[in-house]
């Protein structure tokens, strides 16, 4: 029982990525910078869009150029970000991030994409993971046999992996990422269900075995920490149910206590308020209510003193912030949540791949005093700490 043995990955979907040059770009100008100043082994979890895995899959000169600059800068690649479709770097994302959905071809042909190109990265006998979509945002709209078609797809997706293990000798794993307001969102109450459902189909065709194996979950700590989530028993719940955690996020939210009387927080929280990503903000009442807004937002921070959801004990908001931090000011972290996730993470019998997701320096108030590179290097450095101060 320990944390995995690869080096520490971190996600590149914090630089644009709309073309194969991007990717390289971002590899050679940050990560390998980030690498040089960590000193310590690394991992590039690439974010690849589905303009990159096409541009990927059909010209092979340019995946061997993406890998060369991967081994020049002494950088491995086991994982992929295949949650974002489209242009994560657009002036608007929010909800389009998680469109296409589970219920279309594009979203699965993607993703078995992402598969073939991620398994030319692995070494012989190695093993990967590729994180998606919780299905899909419950804000868009669907259809009533969404979730069937969604599991549908994903017993698809399974088949192709076991498919690809076969023919490669490489183990690619899907990682379903729970997200707040996204049909899966809570463990309890979205995952658990839904997962027993998926394997019962797979079960029902003699396959559930299979899906096991090569579908599971992405549990991304500042997710269900913003929903107010005991993190250590989603875990159990997850395991209890046959679930593999094939990668963890280690990532902290933003917290502001007591939003009615904390003026100084509220005012703080303000400069998170940014029109590019969805910032799912979730209030826990006095009485043990749980509250929800779609999106973060300044009418909500100044709202009427009168107002049940500003007279809550605490928000929790969607906004990745590094991991090292406790506060922030008069703000607070889930940095107590984060490390009690991976505490109960090291008790898994396996283990589950890290990688480090903080895809808002850009957007962060004060995110430009530093070069991004040290920023990262930084995240980084601490997280490596964390996971040495819990072995």
């Amino acid at each position: 029982m320990s944390f995995s043995t690869l080096p520490l990955s971190y996600c590149t979907n914090v630089h644009p990525g709309r073309t194969v040059a991007e990717v390289i770009d971002g590899v050679a100008t940050y990560t390998s910078e980030v690498r040089r100043q960590l000193d310590a082994p690394m991992s590039a979890g690439l974010w690849l869009s589905r303009s990159v895995s096409t541009q990927l899959r059909d010209d092979e000169s340019a995946l061997e150029q993406l890998a060369q600059v991967l081994w020049q800068n002494d950088l491995s690649c086991y994982t992929l970000n295949a949650f974002p479709f489209g242009d994560f770097h657009s002036d608007r994302v929010k909800e389009q991030v998680y469109l296409p959905d589970w219920t279309s071809d594009e979203r699965l042909h993607y993703t078995q994409d992402c598969a073939r190109i991620l398994a030319q990265l692995l070494p012989e006998g190695g093993e990967g993971s590729i994180s998606t979509v919780p299905l899909g945002g419950r804000m868009n709209p669907s259809g009533g046999d969404f979730h069937a078609i969604c599991f549908r797809n994903l017993i698809k997706m399974s088949g192709f992996l076991k498919s690809l293990q076969e023919s490669t000798g490489r183990t690619i794993r899907l990682a379903v990422e729970p997200e707040p307001l996204c049909h899966i969102s809570s463990v309890p109450e979205d995952a658990v269900p839904m997962f027993r459902t998926l394997f019962e189909m797979a079960d029902a065709i003699g396959r559930e075995d299979e899906v096991q194996e090569f579908i599971g979950a992405c549990f991304d700590v500042c997710h269900q920490a913003v929903v107010f989530e005991d993190v250590t028993k989603s875990i159990d719940q997850l395991e209890d149910i046959g679930v593999r955690l094939n990668k963890i996020h280690i990532t902290n939210a933003v917290e502001l206590p007591d939003p009615a009387g904390n003026i100084a927080g509220r005012s703080a929280l303000i400069d998170y308020v940014e029109p590019r990503y969805l910032h799912q903000t979730f209030a826990k009442l006095r009485d043990g209510r749980i509250l929800n807004r779609l999106d973060l937002l300044e009418e909500d921070i100044n709202a009427d003193a009168s107002d049940e959801f500003l007279n809550a004990e605490a928000w929790r908001i969607h906004f990745h912030v590094p991991v090292y931090a406790e506060e922030l000011g008069p703000l607070r972290t889930t940095r107590g949540e984060l490390q009690a996730a991976l505490r109960r993470v090291k008790l898994l019998d396996y283990a589950p791949h890290l990688e480090v997701e903080t895809y808002t320096w850009p957007v962060m108030p004060n995110g430009e005093q530093k070069p991004l590179a040290d920023q990262i290097t930084t995240e980084l450095q601490s997280a490596y700490d964390l996971l040495s101060e819990l072995s």
